[in-house]
């Protein structure tokens, strides 16, 4: 008994710790966003809020077009988010359902792409986009990464959980392939759909060497590359850099929120098969 209880103040003292060391970065970076640069660099830190974030924020826009680089952003990671939602669910219910030829070596290029180190592909990928003159623009920043791996593996894996005696009858009662998918199949894989639209919009949102690479002039900046810009300067304002990161964090934090039901609920969904 005594053992037991030990057992778990160990666990829940290691857990606090955890979401200590997560959450105090975000913190203080919440924090830093209220208070001038000179005070976030003082000694001892303080932990408070400051009145200075109306200063902080006519200075971010000031240095950077911050609501241009936030509309861009949105239109980028929205954009994405639904074609590459689209593309994972059709392509991980046909390497779940359908049996043809190469289909394994086909998976296992998109397995094995995960494992290639994304910055040996910026140079090709940028010569690629610049034969075809699409530079610069948003389209260049959503293709490259439409068939991303991860999210057809986990469409995939819920896909399988789908008894294929389900499909089987509904081909015999006289239903197409198309009518399979988006009336029996898309249905069944919303919560894995949520969970990967979460992974896709968080990468996009985030995405910042090849926005960097691909986007030249400032009005085409997303949120990320613009930040950058900011703390490449001589002298860093961590204070608006603080209040932009803040902003730029905003919008994860609220789709989180609303959809961690069905986040936890698409990972597992693949646990349980037939």
């Amino acid at each position: 008994m005594r053992s037991s209880i030990m057992n778990k103040l160990i666990i829940y003292v290691l857990l606090l710790l955890g979401v200590l060391f997560t959450v105090a970065p975000f913190y203080w970076m919440v924090i830093g966003s209220t208070n001038p640069t000179d005070e976030i660099l003082s000694y001892p830190p303080k932990f408070l809020p400051g009145d200075f974030i109306a200063e902080n924020l006519k200075r971010l826009m000031g240095s950077v077009d911050i609501w241009k680089a936030l509309l861009n952003s949105s239109i980028i990671t929205i954009t994405f988010t639904i074609l590459a939602g689209i593309v994972s669910a059709a392509a991980g219910f046909t390497f779940a359902k359908y049996h043809f030829r190469g289909k394994k070596i086909i998976f296992a290029m998109f397995i094995l792409s995960m494992m290639i180190p994304y910055q040996a592909l910026v140079i090709p990928q940028f010569n690629l986009f610049a034969n075809f003159g699409l530079l610069n623009t948003h389209i260049a920043v959503i293709l490259p990464q439409l068939t991303y791996p991860f999210a057809i593996f986990l469409i995939m894996q819920n896909m399988k959980s789908i008894p294929d005696s389900l499909l089987e009858s509904a081909r015999i009662d006289g239903a197409g392939e198309i009518f399979i998918f988006v009336r029996i199949a898309l249905p069944t894989m919303i919560p894995a759909l949520a969970a990967v639209s979460i992974f896709l919009f968080t990468f996009q949102w985030n995405n910042f060497l090849w926005p960097l690479v691909s986007l030249i002039t400032k009005d085409m900046y997303t949120l990320p590359v613009a930040l950058a810009t900011i703390a490449n300067q001589d002298t860093i304002d961590y204070g608006q850099l603080m209040l932009g990161a803040t902003i730029s964090v905003i919008p994860i934090f609220i789709i989180f929120l609303f959809m961690q039901r069905y986040f936890v609920a698409g990972i597992l969904g693949g646990a349980i098969k037939e």
